[in-house]
């Protein structure tokens, strides 16, 4: 028995893990690695039940074809990519970039192979760029661009060290996002000068251990923070200093505000108007406080405008910029792009005319980009760790979209219903067969990375993502299959060095041939494939962004701990990354440094965006979406302590909830004579499902709940749990982000008769 350092793969949060292995290469106990700079040893219950990912019968072994009769059969990976580099070549020579579409690009804590990905887009010339972050935050990346100046500006919080702390439709007792989470929800509770509110439609989790719970209607959120806001300005409390000497545009935004009717809004999210006074006020006057949200108001009516309020609750406060508060960050690795629609060059989709936020596209388009552009259509679509018939909307949709393809590949690690319906089934090594780290160090002022080691050999004849594409590239003709002169001086540059010289020879390479800079990645695995130990030339692409970061943030990255000078510095960072098996913090700034950050010109926060101040004033009009059909709403997704992404196909590594229960307030199953365990049909006016009853007294009457994570065809089997997205239509969605209702979707729910 063996012990290895790793981390989870389940949320954004990627704690550190020590995962004893046998001789057999099977998983035993899994415990949270103390030595990891930011998790420190904390783990939650399913992390230790990752043995349900690694093994399990719906593993790729074999690249498969499949067959006139929808069977596979096994092919080498040189017949594989063969023939999908002549499909794609053909594809982009009849029929231009706009015939391709990239899906996916990274599943949680699978993000290394995104960078590779995004090399076909530019071999194939298209910018068609489909993600999940595209139906969760683009919507909230747009709002930050407005602000700050570009959409690569994005927003933490500082929950550990706020006096008074606002959870807006996030749950962190089950979803995390926040460090150490149940941990830092306790502190919180136990310190009798901390206030948490929570403002949830459910008693959650965290909901039962705050000091307030607003449970406010569905979707209403925008009218209860408009009202919390209102409340504010009228008495005066915004910080006006912060105002004047960070912010530009606040005058409109003041009289926008006045004009609210706090009464009406309040009454129409249905929470008392005395408890929103005072969480208004405490907020407002708490010596630190800061808001987390996620996807229960990212997912729901009023999605763009939601994030705009959110960023003015501690904008107008001046809770911005310092310990305690809201605060901006550094990435070592670009996640985001950054695309302003109000640019003529930007790229738009041909049938709706959608432009991208950060460089993507939202999900929920993409059937009608296949399906209704005639010539113009999407062709070929490659979809890399990434299961859109089961996580993005309306699934017939989509596999009607997918099943017109002229050309579908997957890459993932195991058999997914979206894998069924394609042409070609690359298998990838899984997390804990290959070199990995995750993308979303989002932590402020110290942040941390980690990247991950290989623990097992590779299962079966499969292949990490970015030797896929590498390969992929090179049938293409895209890059050539050896460039010695590179490789040369990689292998003979003096160690002591560490890499320095090569990336010297590198830049005036790509100079020189410009046609090969979007190929850097594959470039940089080649040539340093030699020269780093294990296969951890993969990993090559965060030599450059560690020379970067060092570069841009030189004084950080020396608080860090990091010796040297800018071009050094980032040698140095590089070389800790792939030194340090636990991961490093790589930056540590100061409060102050945020204004750094800042990329408007002026480096204000501009805070009058007018498209949202016109959705502010015509909120007033808005109606209720729920009918006398459908007179409950759906919040559609919900975490709980036994599901996860869909990486976990095996059910047997839940030990509650097999179903996926419908959770309904008690007395909304009287009134439709359900008992608890009874199956029903849930309804919606684009599908339906059958689902399991759960009674949850902490649910509002009115509103049902199902978890995400299951409707799985585990092992050919049948479905396991519900499929939300046969109940959501793609027209669903917020009209400037176009993100899908998936917490507000109005059903109706009938007893099945035994």
């Amino acid at each position: 028995m063996r012990t290895e350092k790793t981390a989870c793969i389940l949320c954004s949060r990627n704690c550190g893990l020590l995962i004893d292995i046998d001789e057999q290469g099977k998983f035993g106990k899994i415990r949270g690695d103390e030595q990891h700079p930011v998790s420190k040893g904390y783990i939650c219950q399913k992390a230790a039940r990752l043995t349900h990912y690694q093994v399990n019968a719906d593993r790729l072994t074999q690249p498969l074809k499949r067959q006139a009769d929808g069977s596979f059969v096994e092919v080498s990976w040189d017949e594989a990519l063969d023939d999908i580099a002549k499909q794609l070549v053909t594809i982009r020579e009849q029929h231009g970039g706009n015939a391709f579409a990239s899906v996916g690009g990274g599943g949680q804590g699978n993000h290394l192979g995104g960078a590779y990905l995004a090399q076909i887009r530019a071999a194939m010339k298209s910018k068609f760029n489909y993600n999940s972050l595209g139906q969760e935050k683009t919507g909230d990346f747009w709002v930050n661009g407005r602000l700050f100046g570009k959409q690569t500006c994005h927003t933490t919080e500082d929950v550990e060290h706020a006096d008074y702390v606002l959870f807006i439709g996030c749950n962190p007792f089950q979803s995390h996002g926040i460090p150490n989470a149940r941990d830092t929800l306790k502190e919180i509770r136990k310190d009798p000068n901390r206030t948490m509110v929570v403002i949830d439609p459910r008693r959650t989790e965290t909901a039962k251990q705050a000091d307030i719970h607003l449970q406010l209607k569905p979707s209403t959120d925008a009218f209860l923070m408009s009202a919390i806001l209102a409340i504010i300005v009228r008495d005066g409390l915004h910080d006006t200093e912060f105002l004047k000497q960070h912010c530009v545009g606040f005058e409109q935004v003041e009289v926008a505000l006045k004009q609210i009717p706090i009464a009406d809004y309040v009454a129409r999210a249905d929470v008392p108007l005395e408890l929103v006074e005072k969480v208004a006020r405490d907020f407002a006057t708490a010596k630190t406080a800061c808001v987390r949200i996620d996807l229960g108001i990212q997912h729901t009516l009023n999605t763009t405008l939601n994030g705009y309020l959110e960023k003015l609750l501690y904008l107008i406060t001046g809770n911005f910029g310092i310990k305690g508060g809201n605060n901006l960050h550094a990435s070592l690795v670009p996640v985001l792009g950054h695309t302003d629609e109000r640019k003529g060059h930007i790229k738009r989709s041909v049938y709706h005319q959608m432009f991208p936020i950060s460089g993507i596209f939202p999900p929920n388009i993409l059937p009608d980009e296949i399906l209704l552009v005639g010539e113009q259509r999407i062709r070929a679509v490659v979809v890399d760790s990434s299961n859109p018939l089961l996580t993005w909307p309306d699934t017939p949709a989509l596999e009607k979209a997918f099943k017109s393809l002229e050309l579908l590949v997957v890459v993932d690690v195991a058999m997914t219903e979206t894998a069924r319906l394609a042409h070609y089934v690359l298998p990838a090594a899984s997390q804990f067969e290959k070199w990995e780290f995750t993308g979303f160090n989002l932590e402020f002022p110290r942040n941390g990375f980690h990247l991950r080691h290989p623990l097992l050999p590779k299962y079966g004849n499969t292949l990490p993502e970015p030797e896929i594409y590498t390969r992929l590239l090179e049938k293409m003709g895209a890059i050539p299959k050896k460039l010695p002169l590179l490789a040369n001086i990689a292998r003979y540059e003096p160690k002591a060095s560490k890499h320095i010289g090569y990336m010297a020879a590198f830049a005036a390479f790509l100079a020189r041939n410009k046609a090969y800079q979007a190929f850097a990645a594959s470039i940089l695995y080649r040539t340093l494939n030699e020269v780093l130990e294990n296969g951890a030339a993969v990993a090559a692409p965060l030599l450059p962004l560690a020379m970067q970061f060092a570069y841009e943030h030189s004084e950080a990255v020396q608080r860090a701990g990091f010796k040297g000078n800018r071009v050094s510095l980032g040698a140095e960072l590089f070389a800790a990354i792939l030194r340090e098996r636990s991961g490093i913090i790589f930056s540590e700034h100061r409060y102050q440094d945020v204004w750094s950050l800042v990329k408007t010109k002026d480096k204000k926060i501009h805070l009058a965006i007018p498209e949202m101040l016109q959705e502010l004033r015509l909120l007033a009009q808005q109606q209720a979406t729920t009918t006398s059909e459908y007179p409950f709403v759906l919040a559609a997704g919900e975490r709980r302590s036994y599901n996860a992404n869909q990486i976990y196909r095996d059910p047997a590594w839940r030990k509650v909830d097999p179903h996926g229960a419908m959770r309904m307030h008690p007395q909304d199953a009287q009134r439709l004579n359900l008992v608890e365990g009874d199956k029903a049909l849930c309804a919606s006016k684009h599908g339906q499902i059958s689902v399991v009853i759960e009674f949850d007294e902490g649910m509002r009457m009115g509103t049902v709940s199902l978890p995400h994570g299951y409707g799985i065809r585990y092992n050919n089997g049948q479905v396991l749990g519900p499929e939300l997205n046969r109940l959501t239509a793609s027209n669903d969605c917020d009209p400037l982000s176009r993100t899908p209702y998936h917490k507000y979707v109005p059903v109706r729910i009938d007893r099945v008769e035994m």
